[in-house]
Protein backbone atom coordinates (compact mmCIF):
# COMPACT_ATOMS: atom_id res chain seq x y z
CA UNK A 1 0.00 0.00 0.00
CA UNK A 2 2.83 2.38 0.82
CA UNK A 3 4.57 1.27 -2.40
CA UNK A 4 1.49 2.13 -4.45
CA UNK A 5 1.19 5.54 -2.80
CA UNK A 6 4.85 6.26 -3.45
CA UNK A 7 4.75 5.49 -7.15
CA UNK A 8 2.83 8.64 -8.26
CA UNK A 9 5.15 10.82 -6.19
CA UNK A 10 8.21 9.11 -7.67
CA UNK A 11 6.85 9.50 -11.20
CA UNK A 12 6.19 13.18 -10.54
CA UNK A 13 9.75 13.70 -9.31
CA UNK A 14 11.09 11.87 -12.37
CA UNK A 15 8.94 14.02 -14.69
CA UNK A 16 10.09 17.25 -13.02
CA UNK A 17 13.71 16.12 -13.21
CA UNK A 18 13.34 15.29 -16.90
CA UNK A 19 11.62 18.63 -17.54
CA UNK A 20 14.49 20.51 -15.88
CA UNK A 21 17.01 18.68 -18.02
CA UNK A 22 15.06 19.40 -21.20
CA UNK A 23 14.80 23.07 -20.23
CA UNK A 24 18.53 23.13 -19.51
CA UNK A 25 19.31 21.60 -22.92
CA UNK A 26 17.04 24.08 -24.70
CA UNK A 27 18.56 27.06 -22.88
CA UNK A 28 22.06 25.75 -23.62
CA UNK A 29 21.28 25.53 -27.35
CA UNK A 30 19.84 29.06 -27.40
CA UNK A 31 22.90 30.43 -25.60
CA UNK A 32 25.20 28.52 -27.94
CA UNK A 33 23.50 30.06 -30.99
CA UNK A 34 23.62 33.50 -29.37
CA UNK A 35 27.34 33.22 -28.62
CA UNK A 36 28.13 31.92 -32.12
CA UNK A 37 26.29 34.93 -33.56
CA UNK A 38 28.13 37.28 -31.18
CA UNK A 39 31.51 35.81 -32.17
CA UNK A 40 30.67 36.31 -35.85
CA UNK A 41 29.53 39.87 -35.11
CA UNK A 42 32.89 40.62 -33.47
CA UNK A 43 34.75 39.07 -36.39
CA UNK A 44 32.69 40.69 -39.17
CA UNK A 45 31.66 44.03 -37.65
CA UNK A 46 34.55 44.40 -35.22
CA UNK A 47 37.89 46.19 -35.67
CA UNK A 48 39.39 46.33 -39.15
CA UNK A 49 42.47 44.57 -37.82
CA UNK A 50 41.85 40.85 -38.33
CA UNK A 51 44.18 40.10 -35.43
CA UNK A 52 42.25 42.29 -32.98
CA UNK A 53 38.88 41.05 -34.25
CA UNK A 54 40.08 37.46 -33.97
CA UNK A 55 41.33 38.00 -30.42
CA UNK A 56 37.99 39.50 -29.38
CA UNK A 57 35.95 36.70 -30.98
CA UNK A 58 38.28 34.04 -29.54
CA UNK A 59 38.16 35.61 -26.08
CA UNK A 60 34.38 35.52 -26.18
CA UNK A 61 34.36 31.84 -27.07
CA UNK A 62 36.96 31.01 -24.39
CA UNK A 63 35.02 32.98 -21.79
CA UNK A 64 31.90 31.04 -22.73
CA UNK A 65 33.65 27.66 -22.39
CA UNK A 66 35.20 28.65 -19.04
CA UNK A 67 31.82 29.78 -17.71
CA UNK A 68 30.12 26.58 -18.90
CA UNK A 69 32.77 24.28 -17.40
CA UNK A 70 33.82 25.99 -14.17
CA UNK A 71 30.86 28.04 -12.97
CA UNK A 72 28.26 26.25 -10.87
CA UNK A 73 25.33 25.88 -10.52
CA UNK A 74 24.03 25.81 -14.09
CA UNK A 75 21.85 28.89 -13.73
CA UNK A 76 24.89 30.96 -12.68
CA UNK A 77 26.90 29.69 -15.66
CA UNK A 78 24.00 30.49 -17.98
CA UNK A 79 23.78 33.99 -16.49
CA UNK A 80 27.51 34.56 -17.14
CA UNK A 81 27.15 33.51 -20.78
CA UNK A 82 24.04 35.66 -21.17
CA UNK A 83 25.96 38.67 -19.83
CA UNK A 84 28.75 38.10 -22.36
CA UNK A 85 26.20 37.95 -25.18
CA UNK A 86 24.38 41.05 -23.90
CA UNK A 87 27.59 43.07 -23.86
CA UNK A 88 28.32 42.19 -27.49
CA UNK A 89 24.71 42.85 -28.52
CA UNK A 90 24.76 46.29 -26.85
CA UNK A 91 27.96 47.18 -28.73
CA UNK A 92 26.53 45.86 -32.02
CA UNK A 93 23.28 47.80 -31.70
CA UNK A 94 25.29 50.98 -31.08
CA UNK A 95 27.02 50.73 -34.49
CA UNK A 96 25.73 53.60 -36.63
CA UNK A 97 25.31 53.70 -40.42
CA UNK A 98 26.70 56.58 -42.46
CA UNK A 99 26.14 58.43 -45.72
CA UNK A 100 29.75 59.64 -45.72
CA UNK A 101 31.88 56.88 -47.22
CA UNK A 102 33.90 56.27 -50.39
CA UNK A 103 30.96 54.88 -52.37
CA UNK A 104 31.05 52.99 -55.63
CA UNK A 105 29.95 55.27 -58.53
CA UNK A 106 26.65 53.44 -59.16
CA UNK A 107 25.43 54.18 -55.60
CA UNK A 108 27.28 57.43 -55.04
CA UNK A 109 24.23 59.73 -55.17
CA UNK A 110 21.22 59.55 -52.91
CA UNK A 111 17.83 59.97 -54.61
CA UNK A 112 15.43 62.52 -53.13
CA UNK A 113 12.00 63.75 -54.18
CA UNK A 114 9.54 66.61 -53.77
CA UNK A 115 5.79 66.61 -54.27
CA UNK A 116 3.88 69.60 -55.65
CA UNK A 117 0.21 68.69 -55.95
CA UNK A 118 0.16 65.64 -58.21
CA UNK A 119 3.64 66.34 -59.62
CA UNK A 120 6.39 64.19 -58.14
CA UNK A 121 9.93 65.37 -58.96
CA UNK A 122 12.74 62.92 -58.27
CA UNK A 123 16.41 63.84 -58.25
CA UNK A 124 19.35 61.49 -58.89
CA UNK A 125 17.53 58.91 -60.98
CA UNK A 126 20.14 56.53 -62.33
CA UNK A 127 20.20 56.22 -66.13
CA UNK A 128 23.59 54.68 -66.89
CA UNK A 129 24.64 53.47 -70.32
CA UNK A 130 26.34 50.08 -69.85
CA UNK A 131 29.00 48.47 -72.01
CA UNK A 132 29.65 45.71 -69.47
CA UNK A 133 28.83 45.01 -65.81
CA UNK A 134 31.56 47.35 -64.55
CA UNK A 135 31.91 49.57 -67.63
CA UNK A 136 29.36 52.33 -68.02
CA UNK A 137 28.79 55.99 -68.72
CA UNK A 138 27.39 57.71 -65.63
CA UNK A 139 24.19 59.66 -66.09
CA UNK A 140 22.03 60.95 -63.25
CA UNK A 141 18.82 62.73 -64.16
CA UNK A 142 15.94 64.64 -62.58
CA UNK A 143 12.43 63.83 -63.79
CA UNK A 144 8.87 64.83 -62.91
CA UNK A 145 5.98 62.36 -62.90
CA UNK A 146 2.29 63.21 -62.76
CA UNK A 147 0.65 60.89 -60.23
CA UNK A 148 -2.68 61.45 -61.98
CA UNK A 149 -1.12 59.62 -64.96
CA UNK A 150 0.00 56.61 -62.91
CA UNK A 151 -1.20 53.44 -64.66
CA UNK A 152 -0.10 50.69 -62.29
CA UNK A 153 2.51 48.83 -60.31
CA UNK A 154 4.77 45.97 -61.47
CA UNK A 155 7.31 43.66 -59.84
CA UNK A 156 10.41 42.14 -61.45
CA UNK A 157 11.96 38.91 -60.14
CA UNK A 158 15.59 38.43 -61.10
CA UNK A 159 17.38 35.07 -60.70
CA UNK A 160 21.10 34.40 -61.09
CA UNK A 161 21.17 30.76 -59.99
CA UNK A 162 18.86 28.57 -57.89
CA UNK A 163 15.33 29.95 -57.97
CA UNK A 164 14.58 29.62 -54.24
CA UNK A 165 15.93 33.14 -53.85
CA UNK A 166 16.24 36.08 -56.21
CA UNK A 167 16.04 39.85 -56.31
CA UNK A 168 12.81 41.86 -56.48
CA UNK A 169 12.45 45.28 -58.12
CA UNK A 170 9.38 47.51 -58.04
CA UNK A 171 8.32 49.55 -61.05
CA UNK A 172 5.58 52.12 -61.64
CA UNK A 173 4.04 52.63 -65.09
CA UNK A 174 2.79 56.00 -66.32
CA UNK A 175 0.39 56.81 -69.15
CA UNK A 176 3.10 58.61 -71.14
CA UNK A 177 5.03 55.33 -71.48
CA UNK A 178 7.64 56.05 -68.83
CA UNK A 179 8.49 53.58 -66.07
CA UNK A 180 10.13 54.34 -62.75
CA UNK A 181 11.99 51.41 -61.16
CA UNK A 182 13.17 51.20 -57.55
CA UNK A 183 15.51 48.44 -56.42
CA UNK A 184 16.28 48.03 -52.72
CA UNK A 185 19.95 47.09 -52.43
CA UNK A 186 23.15 47.45 -50.42
CA UNK A 187 25.19 50.62 -50.73
CA UNK A 188 28.70 49.35 -51.35
CA UNK A 189 31.98 51.17 -50.91
CA UNK A 190 34.78 51.16 -53.46
CA UNK A 191 36.43 47.73 -53.44
CA UNK A 192 33.53 46.16 -51.54
CA UNK A 193 31.40 43.29 -52.81
CA UNK A 194 28.21 41.75 -51.49
CA UNK A 195 28.39 38.73 -49.24
CA UNK A 196 25.29 36.79 -48.17
CA UNK A 197 26.83 36.14 -44.73
CA UNK A 198 27.94 39.74 -44.19
CA UNK A 199 24.46 40.85 -45.24
CA UNK A 200 23.14 39.54 -41.91
CA UNK A 201 25.43 41.90 -40.02
CA UNK A 202 26.07 45.65 -40.09
CA UNK A 203 28.29 45.81 -43.14
CA UNK A 204 26.11 47.59 -45.69
CA UNK A 205 23.89 50.64 -45.64
CA UNK A 206 20.42 50.36 -47.15
CA UNK A 207 20.14 51.99 -50.59
CA UNK A 208 17.21 52.69 -52.93
CA UNK A 209 18.37 52.45 -56.54
CA UNK A 210 15.88 54.74 -58.30
CA UNK A 211 16.43 54.16 -61.99
CA UNK A 212 15.04 53.86 -65.46
CA UNK A 213 14.36 50.28 -66.54
CA UNK A 214 16.96 50.68 -69.30
CA UNK A 215 19.45 50.84 -66.44
CA UNK A 216 18.48 48.57 -63.57
CA UNK A 217 16.64 45.86 -65.58
CA UNK A 218 18.82 45.79 -68.70
CA UNK A 219 21.90 45.57 -66.47
CA UNK A 220 20.62 42.26 -65.10
CA UNK A 221 19.30 40.69 -68.29
CA UNK A 222 21.85 41.88 -70.84
CA UNK A 223 25.08 42.16 -68.85
CA UNK A 224 24.85 40.06 -65.70
CA UNK A 225 23.18 37.20 -67.54
CA UNK A 226 20.31 36.89 -65.08
CA UNK A 227 16.84 35.54 -65.85
CA UNK A 228 14.13 38.11 -65.18
CA UNK A 229 10.37 37.75 -64.84
CA UNK A 230 7.89 40.65 -64.84
CA UNK A 231 4.46 40.61 -63.19
CA UNK A 232 1.71 43.22 -63.28
CA UNK A 233 0.18 43.57 -59.83
CA UNK A 234 -3.40 44.24 -58.70
CA UNK A 235 -3.33 47.32 -56.44
CA UNK A 236 -6.85 48.46 -55.47
CA UNK A 237 -7.83 51.71 -53.73
CA UNK A 238 -5.10 53.79 -55.37
CA UNK A 239 -2.53 51.37 -53.95
CA UNK A 240 0.11 52.00 -56.62
CA UNK A 241 0.26 55.72 -55.81
CA UNK A 242 0.25 55.07 -52.05
CA UNK A 243 3.11 52.61 -52.46
CA UNK A 244 5.17 55.04 -54.51
CA UNK A 245 4.68 57.87 -52.02
CA UNK A 246 5.60 55.54 -49.16
CA UNK A 247 8.81 54.62 -51.00
CA UNK A 248 9.51 58.32 -51.52
CA UNK A 249 9.05 59.04 -47.82
CA UNK A 250 11.62 56.40 -46.83
CA UNK A 251 13.92 57.46 -49.66
CA UNK A 252 13.97 61.06 -48.43
CA UNK A 253 14.54 59.90 -44.86
CA UNK A 254 17.56 57.82 -45.90
CA UNK A 255 19.16 60.95 -47.37
CA UNK A 256 19.44 62.42 -43.85
CA UNK A 257 19.16 59.34 -41.63
CA UNK A 258 20.91 56.28 -43.10
CA UNK A 259 19.86 52.76 -42.10
CA UNK A 260 21.53 49.37 -42.13
CA UNK A 261 20.65 46.77 -44.73
CA UNK A 262 19.91 43.34 -43.27
CA UNK A 263 19.52 40.19 -45.34
CA UNK A 264 16.77 38.96 -43.00
CA UNK A 265 14.77 41.99 -41.87
CA UNK A 266 15.61 44.77 -44.36
CA UNK A 267 16.16 43.11 -47.73
CA UNK A 268 14.74 43.65 -51.21
CA UNK A 269 11.51 41.71 -50.53
CA UNK A 270 10.75 42.26 -46.85
CA UNK A 271 11.13 46.01 -47.39
CA UNK A 272 8.56 45.88 -50.21
CA UNK A 273 6.27 44.03 -47.80
CA UNK A 274 6.81 46.77 -45.21
CA UNK A 275 5.83 49.42 -47.75
CA UNK A 276 2.75 47.43 -48.78
CA UNK A 277 1.63 46.98 -45.17
CA UNK A 278 2.21 50.67 -44.48
CA UNK A 279 -0.40 51.58 -47.12
CA UNK A 280 -2.97 49.05 -45.95
CA UNK A 281 -2.16 45.92 -47.98
CA UNK A 282 -3.50 42.61 -46.65
CA UNK A 283 -0.45 40.75 -48.01
CA UNK A 284 0.41 38.45 -45.06
CA UNK A 285 3.71 37.87 -43.34
CA UNK A 286 4.79 34.56 -44.83
CA UNK A 287 7.92 32.36 -44.93
CA UNK A 288 8.01 32.89 -48.70
CA UNK A 289 9.05 36.51 -48.15
CA UNK A 290 12.42 35.12 -47.05
CA UNK A 291 12.64 32.42 -49.73
CA UNK A 292 11.33 34.98 -52.19
CA UNK A 293 11.58 32.65 -55.17
CA UNK A 294 8.26 31.33 -53.90
CA UNK A 295 6.56 34.71 -53.43
CA UNK A 296 4.85 34.33 -56.81
CA UNK A 297 3.04 31.25 -55.47
CA UNK A 298 1.73 33.35 -52.58
CA UNK A 299 0.71 36.21 -54.90
CA UNK A 300 -1.11 33.72 -57.14
CA UNK A 301 -2.97 32.29 -54.14
CA UNK A 302 -4.00 35.81 -53.12
CA UNK A 303 -5.04 36.76 -56.66
CA UNK A 304 -2.77 39.80 -56.90
CA UNK A 305 -1.25 38.56 -60.18
CA UNK A 306 -3.00 37.33 -63.32
CA UNK A 307 -4.79 34.06 -62.47
CA UNK A 308 -6.57 33.55 -65.81
CA UNK A 309 -3.95 30.89 -66.61
CA UNK A 310 -2.07 28.29 -64.61
CA UNK A 311 0.83 29.37 -62.42
CA UNK A 312 3.28 27.56 -64.70
CA UNK A 313 1.87 29.28 -67.81
CA UNK A 314 2.00 32.64 -66.05
CA UNK A 315 5.68 32.14 -65.23
CA UNK A 316 6.52 31.19 -68.80
CA UNK A 317 4.64 34.19 -70.22
CA UNK A 318 6.25 36.54 -67.70
CA UNK A 319 9.86 35.65 -68.51
CA UNK A 320 11.08 38.81 -70.27
CA UNK A 321 14.77 37.83 -70.51
CA UNK A 322 14.85 37.09 -74.24
CA UNK A 323 12.79 40.16 -75.08
CA UNK A 324 15.10 42.37 -73.03
CA UNK A 325 18.17 41.03 -74.80
CA UNK A 326 16.52 41.46 -78.17
CA UNK A 327 15.50 45.04 -77.32
CA UNK A 328 19.11 45.87 -76.49
CA UNK A 329 19.71 49.61 -76.50
CA UNK A 330 16.33 50.47 -78.02
CA UNK A 331 14.79 53.57 -76.44
CA UNK A 332 11.49 51.67 -76.39
CA UNK A 333 12.94 49.02 -74.07
CA UNK A 334 10.15 49.12 -71.46
CA UNK A 335 7.37 48.73 -74.02
CA UNK A 336 9.14 45.91 -75.83
CA UNK A 337 9.66 43.78 -72.73
CA UNK A 338 5.93 44.08 -72.00
CA UNK A 339 4.75 42.82 -75.40
CA UNK A 340 2.65 39.71 -74.79
CA UNK A 341 2.84 40.11 -71.02
CA UNK A 342 -0.24 38.82 -69.10
CA UNK A 343 -2.60 41.69 -68.31
CA UNK A 344 -2.73 43.44 -64.97
CA UNK A 345 -5.73 42.17 -62.92
CA UNK A 346 -8.51 44.72 -62.54
CA UNK A 347 -10.17 42.83 -59.71
CA UNK A 348 -9.60 39.85 -57.47
CA UNK A 349 -10.51 36.44 -58.90
CA UNK A 350 -13.99 35.16 -58.06
CA UNK A 351 -12.84 32.74 -55.36
CA UNK A 352 -11.02 35.58 -53.55
CA UNK A 353 -14.04 37.86 -53.77
CA UNK A 354 -16.16 35.08 -52.28
CA UNK A 355 -13.71 34.75 -49.37
CA UNK A 356 -13.88 38.50 -48.76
Amino acid sequence: MNDNAGRPASALRTGLHLGRWLLRILLSLLLLLAICWAALALWIDGPESRIVAGVLAGSLLIGTVVSAVLVRPFRRAAACVAVLFTLVLAWWLALTPSNDRNWQPDVARLPTATLDGSLLTIHNIRSFNYRDVDEYDERWITATYDLNELVGYDIFFSFWGPTAYGHTISSWEFADGRHLAISIETRKEVGESYSALRGFFRQFELYYVVAEETDVIKLRTNYRGERVELYRIYTPDNGAEKMLLNYVSDMNELATKPKWYNALTHNCTTTIWRHAKAVGSSFPLDWRLLANGYVLQLAYQLGTVNTSMSLEALQRASDITAKARQAGDDDDFSRQIRIGLPARPTQLPEWRRAES
